[in-house]
């Protein structure tokens, strides 16, 4: 089996970000990662429906929307991903019996799209000034049929990689949060998947740091 050449990985894609440009939610943030494009809106906290309501920390509320028609049953798993993922790193305990709503719009799906959505959220929710343990970034890549990596793959390369990954990390301790794995592969392809990922993660913790420089220069 040929190894993984690392040299050969490439640098994530272009990140560029509009943060509060939607009027009526608290916070948005519509994130370009490369041709892939997301728009995110949160509202809240807020009031919740009595079915939903929890004591002792707010309901985070995920809904995701297609770029046409209506979601699917894998859309919902996709939900349930990202709802996972916000709920870990914010923290829900400050803001009882309330709703925390996001929802995920699809724009434009050109490859590491769970990576595009999770980077949006985090800024989304940065913008709605909701109270969190830390920021998280996600950082996707795959496993090729000559059993290279490729970061931040393309809709085509993943299309016909072997395996996709997308790894989610704090902002702390760079530890990982989530991960969502498809395909086959080796524990050591796993491992240097890992490793690449949580490297390129740093450009996105940077490119988050530049984004709210941005836009508290155009606020003041």
């Amino acid at each position: 089996m040929k190894s993984i050449k690392k040299e050969e990985i490439v640098s994530l894609r272009h990140l560029t970000c509009e943060m509060g440009h939607l009027s009526r939610p608290d916070g948005s943030a519509t994130v370009y990662q490369g041709d892939t494009c997301v728009m995110v809106s949160v509202y809240g906290p807020g009031e919740v429906r009595m079915n939903k309501e929890q004591l002792d920390r707010a309901t985070v509320d995920v809904v995701y929307k297609p770029k046409s028609g209506l979601p699917a049953c894998v859309d919902k798993a996709f939900e349930k991903v990202v709802c996972n993922t916000c709920e870990t790193v914010l923290l829900a305990s400050l803001y009882p019996r309330s709703s925390i709503n996001i929802t995920v719009q699809e724009v434009q799906d050109s490859g590491s799209f769970l990576a595009a959505c999770i980077n949006s959220c985090c800024l989304a929710l940065l913008d709605a000034s909701v109270s969190m343990k830390c920021t998280m970034a996600a950082v996707s890549c795959c496993i090729d049929t000559d059993n290279e990596i490729i970061l931040d793959p393309t809709k085509s390369q993943e299309e016909v990689a072997k395996s996709t990954f997308t790894f989610v990390f704090d902002s702390k301790d760079r530890n990982i949060i989530s991960i969502l794995a498809e395909g086959k592969y080796t524990q050591d392809q796993f491992q240097s998947c890992l490793v690449v990922c949580k490297e390129a993660s740093e450009s996105v913790f940077n490119f988050y740091r530049d984004s709210i420089k941005r836009k508290l220069s155009k606020t003041v």
